[in-house]
């Protein structure tokens, strides 16, 4: 079997999909996949589907929702394998469970290359990291669960899920700017700081960008409308770190340079204190 979470919720035994067109069979299925080989409670899924208000039948709602998911592998599984549904879509006491290899889901690879990245980003191995960063960043096709109605649990997967995205695609923007890639990034962070507006790691990253590139009034320019953004909306200044960056860029510290950058740590913590 293989699962996608991390863009439309996807799953194929033998190249056959098992995924259900109505809306609550999918949330079931895709919270079974984000926890491969464990338990999960009964109380959560019907959570997940209900929220705090139950009706009468959702226990016998949820086990023919099961039911369901189990006649999709049953057929995908092909007559050859009577019972193989069941052993794949475990019932266990107080809950239920995926029998699938923790492999087979795409979030396992991409957060299996996401902690050998940042290992080999926290030992100097630049190239190494941008790789295996950029590699897990390859599991994406787009955002999780795209097509999937989330509830108040798998919401906050999802919300998990995009958060490490995110931490991981500025990490390896950090490589990318220890290895001179500076003019390469230019056109991808203008996009990112577009659409993470108060984001100040971001704007760093974008801020040594244009200025490594020769644009110091533009980085600065940057700034300017970040702090603006910051106290208008906010009511706050941008955090210390970033000020000092600003003001190194109006003094021309030698530490900007990429030769001279810090050869581990983030670009916004480029002047932490």
């Amino acid at each position: 079997m293989r699962i996608q979470i991390l863009g439309p919720l996807r799953a194929e035994v033998d190249g056959e999909s098992i995924v259900p067109t109505a809306a609550k069979p999918r949330q079931i299925l895709a919270l079974l996949a984000l926890h491969p080989g464990r338990v999960v409670p009964v109380h959560t899924l019907m959570e997940e589907i209900w929220g705090q208000d139950l009706p009468n039948s959702a226990l016998t709602t949820l086990q023919t929702y099961i039911l369901q998911l189990r006649r999709r592998l049953g057929t995908a599984m092909g007559p050859g394998r009577p019972g193989a549904a069941k052993e794949v879509l475990t019932t266990r006491h107080g809950g239920y469970l995926l029998q699938v290899p923790p492999e087979s889901v795409d979030v396992h690879a991409y957060e299996d290359l996401v902690a050998r990245g940042l290992a080999a980003f926290e030992g100097g191995d630049d190239e190494g990291a941008a790789t295996l960063l950029r590699a897990g960043l390859a599991q994406w096709e787009g955002p999780a669960l795209v097509d999937v109605r989330v509830g108040p649990v798998l919401a906050i997967e999802v919300m998990r899920l995009e958060e490490s995205r995110l931490v991981t695609l500025e990490r390896r923007i950090d490589v990318d700017l220890r290895l001179g890639r500076h003019t390469e990034l230019l056109a991808e962070l203008t996009e990112l700081t577009a659409r993470h507006a108060q984001h100040e790691g971001l704007h760093s990253q974008l801020m040594v960008a244009l200025y490594r590139s020769g644009r110091q009034g533009a980085a600065l320019d940057v700034y300017r409308r970040l702090r603006g953004r910051l106290i208008g909306e906010l009511g706050v200044e941008p955090a210390p770190q970033l000020q000092r960056l600003h003001q190194a860029m109006l003094t021309v510290d030698p530490a900007l340079d990429v030769a001279a950058g810090p050869k581990r740590g983030s670009t916004f913590d480029l002047y932490a204190a």
